[in-house]
């Protein structure tokens, strides 16, 4: 009886220390609209490819366009009011025979001015920033989905595409949280063979699906395949 339950331990030991994960990209982004437009190109080319400075979706900005040049064309108007505003209050300010009430009255036409230009040049720097943000641009991440078409209309929320970082990978494993710690400084042999990884991260809050397990993070330099399913043994 004493044997079988020794074999028993033996065997529970060795399983511990033995883990199967999927590799994964090190990052997954899921990039959705911040404005509302209708989509006037979509690159469903790029599906299954690296981006080299691509762009992947455009959302119409003719709109915000016009209201930008409108907006730079009326803050020019407004400045050159300004400096000819302020030029007559600094020739009344010096004027004996003019009351203060006249002096104050001018100098509120100023502050008036100012202020009015304070919020077009918010009012244009939000223009630029809703135009820029309706050009996706991706600079060498892994375009797994584009999720929208030519035509379709979008909402802040929606799902435009879906990129991966494949410059690393990461496996993820699920330790036992009494003994997550004795793993740390173990070394790790994936698929039977020997590396110089570490752990790179333990999550100190139990996994919400396996609750009596923290989940554990391996980072994997420069992988040659994703999505494959790696023994990952602690020695």
């Amino acid at each position: 009886m004493k044997i079988i339950q020794l074999l028993l331990l033996f065997v529970v030991a060795v399983y511990a220390n033995e883990f199967y994960a999927k590799l994964e990209p090190i990052n997954t982004y899921v990039v959705k609209s911040s404005t509302s437009g209708e989509v006037i190109y979509a690159n469903e080319d790029i599906e299954g490819n690296s981006a080299k400075n691509t762009t992947i979706v455009k959302v119409d900005s003719k709109v915000n366009r016009i209201d930008l040049d409108g907006s730079l064309k009326k803050l020019k108007i407004i400045n050159n009011m300004i400096s000819i505003e302020n030029k007559n209050y600094k020739k009344l300010k010096n004027v004996s025979t003019k009351s203060e009430f006249e002096k104050d009255a001018q100098k509120i036409k100023v502050l008036n001015l100012q202020s009015q230009a304070s919020d077009l040049r918010t009012k244009i720097a939000t223009l630029r920033d809703q135009i820029n943000k309706k050009t996706l641009v991706e600079k060498n991440r892994y375009i797994y989905s584009v999720d929208v078409k030519k035509g379709d209309y979008v909402n802040p929320g929606s799902l435009l595409y879906v990129a991966k970082d494949l410059s690393k990978g990461k496996l993820e494993i699920f330790l036992p949280i009494n003994a997550a710690n004795k793993y740390k400084d173990k070394t790790i042999y994936l698929d039977g063979v020997k590396t110089n990884l570490k752990i790179n991260k333990i999550y100190k809050v139990a996994d919400t699906k396996n609750i009596s397990s923290y989940k554990c993070e391996i980072v994997i330099p420069d992988p040659k395949q994703f999505s494959k399913l790696v023994k990952v043994e602690f020695k």
